[in-house]
């Protein structure tokens, strides 16, 4: 099994998780043209693609969906409130396979478990993912944590936890207030302490790799995110993976 990010932050977040012969992508929030000139740096083309999973429906997560799922022919899996707000935009319209339940699946040869998560979205859901060997949790555009995502989460080998902004930075900004304010809020983003307290509380004796996500290019800093994370988990901050805006991350092979 192995993971990789086309690009995590404010203008575009795309993840590729494999797990012998199946393919997938979590997120689409760059144009098709895009989407394909990143998927070549990791070796892959959209016509490798099984299916697309979107997280929610803002565009830095879902713009780009209608165009990879159409050349790749492969369905795009979402909670109702993601379809509904996708489609109502009129420019959505590719296959979509409902995510009814919160439960454990299987697709091809990974096992794949929604969970719901609080957001300022219609029906958000991150995911975790399993060859049963290896297990990768991916959490990003959180307000809170819930005791439910803590149990979700727990037992990976792998974590992409958001650390979208140092709350320092994001009031001392010059984001408009009632940004600010969303930000900040139980249905915006995690900073980089929330995820910290996170992490401290999903170490195991499995955890091998982990990875800072969905990083503000304006309201924090690689360092600002490593230091948090290392010190919650008791490593040197350079152990600590960023996906990036620009460069996403390269393969990460995890069992």
């Amino acid at each position: 099994m192995r993971v990789a990010c086309l690009g995590s932050g404010s203008k575009g977040n795309a993840w590729l998780v494999e797990a012998g012969r199946t393919r997938i992508m979590v997120d689409c929030g760059f144009g098709p043209r895009e989407v394909e000139r990143r998927l070549t740096r990791l070796g892959v083309s959209a016509s490798q693609l099984d299916a697309l999973f979107i997280t929610h429906e803002h565009s830095d997560h879902g713009r780009g969906a209608t165009g990879v799922a159409l050349k790749a022919r492969c369905p795009v899996w979402m909670s109702h409130g993601s379809q509904v707000m996708l489609s109502a935009s009129g420019e959505f319209h590719a296959h979509v396979k409902v995510i009814e339940d919160p439960a454990p699946f299987a697709l091809g040869e990974m096992e794949i478990t929604p969970y719901p998560v609080p957001h300022d979205a219609r029906e958000p859901m991150q995911f975790t993912f399993s060859d049963g060997n290896a297990k990768f949790g991916l959490l990003t555009d959180a307000g809170h944590i819930t005791p439910h995502m803590e149990s979700i989460l727990t037992d990976c080998d792998v974590l992409a936890l958001e650390c979208n902004h140092d709350v320092g930075l994001l009031e001392s900004g010059r984001y408009p207030a009632m940004l600010k304010r969303r930000i900040l809020g139980p249905y915006g983003h995690l900073d980089n302490q929330a995820a910290a307290r996170l992490l401290s509380k999903l170490v195991s004796p499995r955890l091998r790799v982990v990875i800072a996500a969905h990083l503000s290019q304006e309201n924090n800093t690689p360092e600002l995110a490593r230091t948090a994370l290392s010190e919650a988990w008791g490593c040197e901050q350079g152990d600590i993976a960023v996906a990036d805006q620009d460069n996403g991350l390269d393969w990460l092979n995890i069992g």
